[in-house]
């Protein structure tokens, strides 16, 4: 029996064929920011977790999720992240565009793209963080 994770990080299959060793970084990243979470008090009450799916997409994707209407309270945090908020549910979808230079450069440079996700993902989860009033991280 698998029991989802309270974040998760999804990027489209687009990407992944554009940037091979995405998955492998993805998956890691996952597990850094599960453990950063954590150790921010995020799940101190069991009962109440935030459940965070991070969508990462490409330029052209960002551009058709941006006119589709979702559930939830909607947030721009940049005019590459969108992200919605159902407080009920407790879980929060977030959608992280990849820009044209972006993929361009991490297809150039793949050494890059680790540690580019990273900071790009850490400063997405710190804006959801002051919208549902947790701990930065």
């Amino acid at each position: 029996m698998s029991e989802l994770l309270p974040i998760t990080i999804t990027p489209t299959e687009i990407l992944i064929e554009q940037l091979p060793n995405l998955t492998a970084v993805v998956n890691k990243l996952e597990a850094q920011f599960m453990f950063h979470t954590l150790t921010a008090g995020w799940y101190g009450d069991e009962d109440n977790i935030l459940n965070i799916s991070l969508v990462l997409v490409t330029a052209a994707e960002f551009s058709r999720l941006q006119t589709q209407s979702r559930p939830g309270k909607r947030y721009d945090f940049a005019d590459d992240v969108i992200s919605h908020h159902h407080g009920e549910a407790n879980e929060v979808s977030c959608f992280i565009a990849l820009t044209g230079k972006e993929l361009t450069l991490l297809t150039e440079r793949s050494s890059l793209l680790e540690r580019y996700l990273q900071t790009k993902i850490y400063k997405v989860l710190n804006l959801i963080a002051e919208q549902e009033n947790l701990h930065r991280l």
